[in-house]
């Protein structure tokens, strides 16, 4: 399995941006389809943008889309998520993933996990 450390999450006004990142480790990277996917105590995992192995394609999650833009790097083996407009609801557990299946939305398609990014935004 691939190794994956997300970073980049922190305290954030509303209306701002963060960027995540996730770095992996281990296995080669551009194998892997990759997804963003965040989790509040109390709730299910959300799926949030995924992404196929040589950045051809991309599916946003509906709190995504227009917001968040989802990228890769194979030759830095890393991957992304831009976030703007950032609201109150969008704080989570932000966590990367990567599935040797196919472009997935649901998290059961996914292999490896990372352990998480708090991202949290203030109103």
């Amino acid at each position: 399995q691939v190794q994956l450390v997300e970073s980049g999450g922190g305290l954030v006004q509303a209306g701002g941006s963060l960027r995540l990142s996730c770095a992996a480790s281990g296995r080669t990277f551009s194998h892997y389809d990759m997804g963003w996917f965040r989790q509040v105590p109390g709730k299910e995992r959300e799926f949030v943008a995924a992404i196929s192995w040589n950045g051809a394609r991309t599916y946003y999650g509906d709190s995504a889309k227009g917001r968040f833009t989802i990228s890769r790097d194979n030759a830095k083996n890393t991957l992304y998520l831009q976030m703007n407009s950032l609201k109150p609801e969008d704080t989570a557990v932000y966590y990367c993933a990567a599935a040797t299946t196919g472009l997935a939305i649901s998290s059961t398609m996914y292999d490896s996990w990372g352990q998480g990014t708090q991202v949290t935004v203030s109103s």
